[in-house]
């Protein structure tokens, strides 16, 4: 669906039969809403879940959709990183309120660009936490005028895999987000995979499971 407003485009994934909840994965730099749409099948593949990928809203040299300007890994672009976190958690609320869920029943995903900016929706200060936060070759944002919010977190569970070839963002940022959210409380699953910057689909299928238990998912098998 294409943006209205202030609003962000994305594409939407039916579930079969009433929603359980709702599955909302962000994409890399450089790419859109269709990047991840075939994961939305991957970590749900019964469709209990309603999916959704937006796009987003800013474009850059070479092409594509970004999230944030690039500045160095670790730190996005203050200006730009700024700007869209007020779009997304905007976007976010507005989407789960409109179809009836509350953010206990929401799973939040990235991969990249996409990672840090999941990491902002879910654990930023002042932000309800979804059911489920899970981040493929990503990391935590550090931005001035940004704040993490990390009290609570006792047993909060969270998904994160890295490969361990990554030369873009290195596998040490992966490490990084686990021992920070580990010291934290948090209940993390954790996988390297001997990768490039990409998404391994073994971990994938680990994840879907992890997906159901949070979500309490009854299997239709």
């Amino acid at each position: 669906m294409s943006a209205s407003g202030d609003s962000l485009a994305y594409r939407l994934r039916e579930s079969d039969g009433d929603p359980a909840g709702a599955l909302v994965l962000l994409h890399g730099r450089g790419a859109d809403e269709s990047d991840l749409f075939p994961l939305l099948d991957m970590l749900d593949p019964e469709r209990r879940l309603l999916g959704v990928t937006p796009r987003g809203p800013l474009s850059f040299p070479p092409g594509g959709a970004h999230w944030y300007r690039l500045a160095r890994v670790g730190s996005p672009d203050r200006s730009t990183f700024l700007e869209t976190y007020e779009r997304l958690k905007k976007w976010f609320d507005d989407f789960v309120l409109s179809n009836g869920f509350t953010h206990e029943r929401v799973v939040v995903g990235g991969f990249s660009q996409g990672a840090a900016m999941s990491y902002a929706l879910s654990l930023g200060a002042g932000r309800p936490r979804p059911a489920l936060l899970a981040t493929f070759s990503g990391f935590i944002p550090t931005v001035d005028g940004f704040e993490l919010d990390l009290e609570g977190l006792e047993g909060y569970p969270v998904a994160i895999g890295h490969g361990t070839y990554d030369s873009m963002i290195e596998v040490d940022w992966g490490r990084k987000a686990k021992e920070t959210l580990e010291e934290a409380g948090a209940d993390v699953r954790y996988q390297e995979s001997p990768m490039p910057h990409t998404i391994d689909p073994a971990w994938v299928e680990e994840v879907a499971g992890f997906v159901s238990e949070v979500l309490r998912l009854e299997s239709s098998e």
